[in-house]
């Protein structure tokens, strides 16, 4: 929402406000009444004179019967669903699953097949971090400290993004793993099935 919108909305308070009054019967005097706000306040509202404030519009909410967002007329919620764009780095692509900075991140990534370079050991990196990744599909090299790992579709591994670490498409078609990255070295959490007793 827009600073112009959001002054829109306060400006259409006043006249929602006096709609819903009248609609109810009830005089200026009796919203004072059952509010606590002074009638001059009241009559400032309903007329734009002056700009609804939170303190103000609660118990009018409270005393129309009616919820916050409808008595400003905020818009309606759209769809909830998360929908971050996907970037590409180094060829390879991420499509963020989390959208807040804090915590643990998840992405999915996409490594195509490698065109040029097929034998070279991946580039490794050291960051701060700990992370958790699973193969959907293709098969990944992970380049883990001086150890080389070739995950397949179903395969998990976990590490301390501080041991150098880098990967590749070990593969002829793309590789598809999921990622989840403490950048504070957050780690997952598996939970494993109660015992029966």
């Amino acid at each position: 929402m827009t600073e112009d919108d959001f002054g829109e909305v306060l400006t259409a308070v006043g006249p929602r406000l006096r709609a819903l009054r009248q609609a109810r019967g009830s005089t200026l005097a009796q919203i004072a009444e059952t509010t606590g706000i002074s009638l001059s306040t009241l009559s400032r509202l309903e007329s734009g004179g002056r700009k609804p404030t939170l303190e103000l519009l609660l118990p009018l909410a409270r005393a129309y019967g009616v919820p916050l967002d409808e008595l400003v007329g905020a818009p309606a919620v759209g769809d909830a669903r998360i929908r971050q764009r996907p970037f590409t780095r180094n060829g390879q692509t991420y499509v963020p699953l989390t959208r807040y900075l804090g915590g643990m991140h998840a992405y999915k990534h996409i490594v195509p097949p490698r065109t040029k370079n097929k034998g070279v050991r991946p580039e490794q990196k050291v960051h701060e971090g700990y992370e958790w990744l699973y193969v959907l599909t293709g098969r990944l090299w992970v380049a883990l400290g001086e150890h080389d790992l070739v995950l397949g579709a179903g395969e998990a591994a976990e590490f301390d993004t501080r041991t150098p670490h880098g990967f590749a498409n070990a593969g002829d078609r793309p590789v598809e793993f999921l990622s989840l990255f403490g950048p504070q070295g957050e780690r997952m959490h598996v939970r494993a099935r109660p015992s029966s007793r």
